[in-house]
């Protein structure tokens, strides 16, 4: 899983690591890197010693809120994550965009607190907040000193239930959401593909939208609408309340009855039926934009956590796409000179399935036709040889640090835990490395054969109207969005 990167509604920069791609090295962690990336651990093995998340703290209030509580005493510091199980998903056509654009209106105020004072409560006393909404989540958070986690605890609280947005406010942000839009997809060719790609790939289920929402829905929809939905989804029924750091977890779980507790739970949110039926052929899209270079988008149907199948996929993408000696960057990019960039996307924890994606941006003087073959040549080869036992080692190796190095931060320890819980069940975090670990050759054979097939694909190109702006186009998964 690739390293995501949100911006603030104040313009503070968040990266969240996730589970594929390395975050800065730690010094506490590094005997526990080096050891890993020698593979002293064999391929079978998990970590050693017990598991840091058999100290979590799971309860459930009355009315129906889970609390996930997780003690860190190394720094007097908290996280603490407001975890909605809404996202687009929960969203349909004619209305996208509404999960967003409610992220948006959460920061207008309530009765207690005024529109612009949410974030000063928090910063005042060297804290930062932030939200961000996917496919199937909305959350909020705070980061900070300890002190602070009965305040917090009730400034959240008290917008779960009592937020107040006049008209005018409404309008102001969905405005701000358009403009965001033109900015992230419209005015970016690249994510414009991306999204084009997704509402091809999916037909028959919600993942077919982007987060962020149409640009005529978002137009259209008005402040009824969000006060609808509002009101449907956020309930303590409808959440995860996870608190991690310097934290004695049954005063932490006092303070949250104290606070949320006091809110009557809603009624069950409706759930998501839907099912992507299965694809019998090839899907192309072809866009025309305003761009330098040609731009590929290779999109295969893949299951998501609940499936085993997940785990192989996950070290395929790792094998093809991490570092300068995967297989795409040294022979697309290094050898055959063919790429600028090239690379391999699998982001499993969602609710639903979800896509594997391969990417490529040709050099001035190739073609996207070569590089569709060059890459297709590499999903063959993984399809009719079996990855060496070194090669496959390596991607353990790297995935498994990655996953270490990355727990060392308070915030992503509470985000895999409600990220998780939110999807699926947060007991999944458990299973990742011992998973991994158990992954042969043969697997990661077996699971390209089976997904990456012409009858699961769609490709999406992106064919350059030229002009005379310098730019090149990244490729960025879409998914999240703040």
């Amino acid at each position: 899983m690739n390293i995501l990167s949100f911006s603030s509604q104040k313009q503070t920069s968040w990266s969240f690591p996730r589970l594929r791609r390395g975050t800065r090295p730690l010094i506490p962690l590094l005997a526990l890197v080096c050891l890993l990336l020698l593979g002293i651990f064999s391929p079978g093995g998990a970590a050693p010693g017990p598991d840091l998340f058999d100290q979590v703290v799971e309860h459930r209030l009355k009315n129906g809120l889970k609390v996930l509580l997780l003690r860190e005493s190394r720094a007097p510091i908290i996280s603490v994550q407001v975890w909605y199980k809404v996202g687009s998903r929960n969203e349909e056509l004619g209305k996208t965009g509404l999960s967003h654009l409610n992220e948006h209106l959460m920061f207008k105020g309530t009765e207690k607190i005024g529109p612009k004072d949410f974030t000063r409560l928090v910063q005042k006393p060297g804290g930062s907040d932030n939200a961000f909404t996917s496919r199937d989540y909305t959350a909020y958070f705070e980061n900070g000193p300890k002190t602070e986690l009965r305040r917090w605890l009730e400034m959240e609280a008290d917008r779960m239930r009592g937020l107040k947005v006049s008209e005018e406010d409404f309008n102001t942000e969905r405005n701000v959401v358009l403009e965001e839009r033109r900015m992230r997809t419209d005015d970016d060719p690249v994510s414009f593909l991306f999204e084009e790609v997704m509402a091809a790939a999916f037909k028959a289920h919600p993942y077919q939208w982007p987060v962020i929402g149409w640009f005529n829905d978002i137009q259209s929809l008005t402040r009824d609408d969000f006060l609808q939905h509002y009101r449907r989804y956020y309930q303590p029924n409808n959440c995860t309340v996870v608190v991690v750091g310097d934290i004695e977890p049954q005063e932490a779980l006092k303070e949250i009855e104290a606070t949320f507790g006091a809110l009557a739970p809603g009624p069950e949110p409706p759930k998501v039926t839907a099912k992507e039926p299965r694809q019998y052929g090839e899907r192309r899209v072809m866009v025309h934009r305003e761009a330098q270079l040609p731009f590929l988008l290779v999109a295969y149907h893949a299951p998501n956590w609940n499936d085993p199948d997940a785990y192989p996929l996950e070290l395929l993408a790792r094998i093809l796409s991490q570092g300068r000696s995967s297989r795409l960057y040294h022979n697309l990019i290094y050898q055959q000179r063919l790429a600028l960039q090239a690379g391999a996307d699998y982001n499993f924890d969602t609710a639903n399935p979800t896509l594997f994606t391969l990417h490529a941006q040709p050099l001035p003087e190739k073609t996207v036709a070569q590089l569709e073959a060059a890459l297709e040549a590499e999903v063959k080869r993984l399809q009719t040889e079996a990855v060496e036992e070194k090669e496959l080692q390596k991607a353990k190796n790297q995935t498994v640090a990655g996953y270490y190095m990355s727990l060392d931060s308070l915030f992503y320890r509470g985000m895999l835990l409600g990220r998780l819980e939110t999807v699926a069940r947060w007991t999944l975090v458990k299973e990742f490395v011992p998973k991994i670990s158990q992954v042969t050759a043969a697997d990661v054979q077996r699971v390209a054969k089976k997904y990456l097939v012409a009858e699961n694909r769609n490709v999406g190109i992106l064919s350059p109207i030229k002009t005379d702006k310098p730019k090149m186009e990244r490729f960025t998964p879409g998914g999240q969005i703040n």
